[in-house]
């Protein structure tokens, strides 16, 4: 018997919440709607209350919002005790305590790991060190930035264009900055959507200005006399004059405090069943410790042989409150956590949005509308079954196409849209081969640290 069923499942006895951000909190406030009335700890490495990050890239570079009103709004008084601005650095499994920076230990019957993910950065041998060079994940990121882009720099350079590289580079354009974007692959967000939406977000950034570079890496980020970033020598043998350089090159999930666990955690993320129950390198579960948000790598239902960790917003709210409610419930009334993955994005005046999970599809076609007209659906395919689409300017017809994939439909889909073409021409999803997804979903087979994954609980 565990201690957390010595003191009942439910309501009593000691919860740590390891992650302050939007699945932290939310998870806190599912745990008292679920009747836990025990002892509840919210540990946060950043001294910041929990935070909405969607704003950052939007409306806090524009000047729309400062960071001081991304505060995320509480659902309820959650009676918790926080420690902010201490970095988890240490998980003792076995003595069931975490170990924080400052050397103290915190003992919990239940645990919650939300510690998300870090703005991959940009080395320093490269010139990551020089000042002008930022990232984007963080309230303080933002306020370094949207001072930098004040100042009035020459031109910014964004390395990336996956979604966070597009937002930023639509909102310094719409701020009247000259912006060059470099893109190792041959179109913007391929890797999350592949070639035939990567090749209309190519006509976006140019028509809005931008200096889009394709098939084009930076070989280093190069400074004056002072240290202040100057100019990027590329792969293509040219450089770039800039006084700013976003490094938007994807994410890394915060696991080094998980190192000596024992659990099946890596850069990747924490493996966990499909209960959010978090996994041992055995790929049995481990205990009391659930998983959820950006860092959890999870089996869906609707993907077999997958785990996925999505770096979207509306899951780290789901994943939040299947894990508060498997945290107060036995074994036997686990919920499998199962919602579509589904996430945003604005830029360049579009708005798009996508249901399911592009990256796994093998062929993609048009559906609705087209694109010289910006306005249209991309349903994606794999070995003749519908597992995504995305909207474009249209996210009203979704929920449409989120029901055929739930319902496994085949495809393409049979739709008799008025809009829709008068032939069904799939084409190959043209996804690049090295295939890390910018802020999106990654799906990767388990690894070999965790052994088989049930997609539920026994």
């Amino acid at each position: 018997m565990t201690a957390a069923d010595a003191t009942g499942r439910g309501g009593a006895g000691r919860i740590v919440v390891v992650g302050a951000s939007l699945a932290g909190l939310r998870a806190a406030e599912a745990l008292r709607d679920e009747g836990f009335t025990g002892e509840l700890i919210l540990i946060g490495e950043e001294p910041h209350e929990p935070y909405d990050r969607p704003p950052l890239s939007k409306a806090v570079l524009s000047g729309w919002l400062t960071t001081d009103h991304t505060t995320l709004p509480r659902v309820r008084d959650i009676g918790a005790r926080w420690l902010l601005g201490t970095a988890a650095t240490g998980l003792d499994v076995p003595g069931r305590q975490v170990v924080l920076a400052d050397g103290r230990r915190v003992g919990y019957d239940r645990l919650l790991i939300a510690t998300g993910t870090r703005a991959r950065p940009w080395p320093e041998r490269a010139g990551g060190e020089l000042d002008g060079v930022h990232l984007l994940r963080t309230r303080d990121d933002a306020d370094r930035l949207r001072a930098a882009l004040t100042a009035g720099p020459s031109r910014v350079l964004v390395i990336g264009a996956g979604f966070t590289g597009g937002e930023v580079a639509s909102g310094c354009r719409e701020l009247g900055h000259e912006v060059t974007v470099t893109q190792r692959s041959r179109a913007p967000l391929a890797s999350a959507l592949g070639g035939v939406i990567g090749r209309a977000a190519a006509g976006w950034h140019r028509d809005a200005g931008v200096d889009l570079r394709l098939n084009t890496t930076v070989d280093a980020l190069e400074g004056d006399a002072h240290g202040r970033l100057r100019r990027a020598r590329l792969s293509d043998g040219t450089t770039v004059d800039a006084e700013v350089a976003l490094v938007a090159t994807g994410a890394l999930a915060n696991t080094e405090w998980l190192a000596d666990s024992g659990l099946a955690a890596d850069p990747r993320g924490v493996a966990c069943d499909g209960a959010c129950r978090a996994l041992a390198a055995d790929g049995t579960p481990a205990g009391d410790i659930f998983v959820a948000g950006d860092i959890a790598r999870w089996p869906h239902p609707l993907y077999p042989g997958q785990l996925l960790r999505l770096d979207h917003w509306d899951n780290a709210i789901a994943q939040a409150r299947t894990a508060a409610h498997n945290m107060t419930r036995p074994a036997h009334d686990h919920r499998v956590h199962r919602p579509l993955p589904a996430f945003w994005s604005n830029q360049f005046g579009i708005n798009l949005k996508s249901v399911g999970l592009p990256t796994v599809a093998d062929q993609v076609m048009v559906t609705q509308g087209s694109l010289d007209q910006r306005r249209f659906v991309a349903a994606y395919g794999l070995q003749g079954r519908l597992v995504a689409a995305v909207a474009v300017d249209s996210p009203r017809v979704l929920d449409g196409y989120a029901a055929l994939i739930e319902a496994k439909a085949p495809f393409p889909p049979v739709l008799n849209a008025s809009d829709g073409p008068a032939h069904l021409a799939p084409v190959d999803a043209a996804f690049p081969r090295h295939h890390t997804p910018d802020s999106a979903a990654v799906a990767a087979p388990p690894s070999p640290i965790s052994g088989p994954v049930p997609a539920t609980h026994p």
